[in-house]
């Protein structure tokens, strides 16, 4: 089926953001993987092509551009040219809009234009030890003494926390009856801020994951990012552009898969003749497919559903459950078709397949997106 989201500009884009990725990207996906980060020469070359932050103000080193299908256009690309990278996704689409909407203006001249430049690597900081999909059970906090907040706490699973220069953290600020949170921005080398080391990961080695601490960290106020007392709102209204983003992924994965499945099925010679001859594989490639397409339909109408400002939390929900969990059924079943040789790390679809797991668990677990879809159906909120 001919997709027709994209128009001749969003392709023409593609093309450059794919020739960056070749040259700049691909030739060093072991050295990341083995380092556990994207190198910082790197993350500086995409700013200067316009490849962060461009959603950000011109005057501010951004390109004013406000059209997800850039974003996705890059999640799609990642996915093709066979990094483990979390950079753009979390840059773009996670981080982006707390930089972009909820900053002051003081802020932005302080931020916006190293974000652009690719100078000011951004972590958010909401899951915690105890915490994971229910953010209402953080329980970091921040205390105000004058022009300060004092925090305390930690936070973990936090993608780019090991190098981040500057963290955005949620924690519990007491307005509200007690139950009001704020997110602060806290600067690498604030004392009482510490950055954890990277974890060891089952997949997703270039990109680095680890833990907050905060120690009687001292912020100033000035640091506080969008109404005080309001910070689980902002999260929330985010969520559905971060979950969207993931099943972007989801559905780009599946179809990268399929074709390296097909291209091997086609080559593989077993029993005198080529794996894909035989009609189990056949009648299997043919599902994974149609399913693969009929979801990415979905997708595409959700990254217009957004640009519009329509995309509801139940349809994000819905789309990262069912994205990944496609995801998972075809890189598994893939993986199978190539046999012993799939288990090795040397063929792109092991490193797809240990990758791929923990598409099912962040951006929230896929029980609580179908449950949150469930409880919409039922009370009608």
């Amino acid at each position: 089926m001919h997709r027709t989201l994209y128009d001749t500009e969003h392709e023409s884009f593609r093309s450059a953001f794919r020739t960056f990725l070749d040259r700049k990207a691909v030739p060093f996906v072991e050295e990341w993987e083995e380092a556990g980060t994207p190198d910082r020469d790197f993350i500086r070359a995409a700013g200067e092509a316009g490849f962060l932050g461009f959603e950000l103000d011109p005057d501010l080193g951004g390109l004013g551009i406000d059209d997800f299908r850039y974003n996705a256009i890059m999640t799609e690309e990642v996915v093709a040219s066979g990094i483990a990278a979390d950079l753009f996704s979390m840059q773009n689409d996670i981080i982006l809009p707390y930089l972009r909407d909820l900053t002051t203006d003081e802020q932005r001249q302080r931020w916006h234009p190293a974000f652009a430049a690719g100078e000011l690597v951004v972590s958010l900081g909401m899951t915690e030890p105890g915490a994971g999909s229910d953010l209402a059970s953080i329980t970091t906090t921040a205390r105000r003494e004058g022009d300060t907040l004092v925090l305390n706490g930690s936070k973990t699973f936090i993608t780019s926390g090991a190098t981040c220069d500057l963290a955005i953290v949620l924690a519990k600020t007491g307005e509200r009856d007690g139950r009001g949170t704020t997110f602060v921005a806290v600067e690498a080398g604030t004392p009482g801020f510490e950055r954890g080391r990277p974890m060891h990961k089952i997949g997703r080695k270039g990109q680095d994951t680890a833990e907050l601490f905060f120690n009687d960290c001292r912020v100033p106020v000035t640091n506080i990012v969008g109404e005080p007392g309001r910070g689980f709102a902002s999260a929330i209204g985010n969520l559905p552009r971060e979950r969207l983003s993931i099943a972007v992924s989801g559905v780009a994965s599946a179809r990268h898969a399929l074709a390296l499945g097909l291209e091997h099925l086609t080559q593989r010679i077993a029993f005198g003749k080529p794996l894909a001859d035989m009609q189990s594989i056949r009648m299997t490639l043919a599902d994974l497919h149609i399913e693969t397409d009929m979801l990415e339909t979905y997708v595409d109408r959700c990254i217009l559903a957004l640009n519009e400002g329509d995309l509801t939390a139940e349809e994000a929900a819905g789309a990262k459950a069912k994205a990944t969990d496609l995801q998972w059924r075809v890189v598994d079943r893939i993986l199978q078709f190539f046999g012993g040789y799939g288990y090795m790390e040397e063929y792109p679809i092991a490193r797809i397949w240990r990758d791929a797991r923990i598409q099912r668990i962040y951006g929230g677990a896929n029980e609580v997106m179908l449950d949150l879809v469930g409880r919409r159906l039922v009370t009608k909120e």
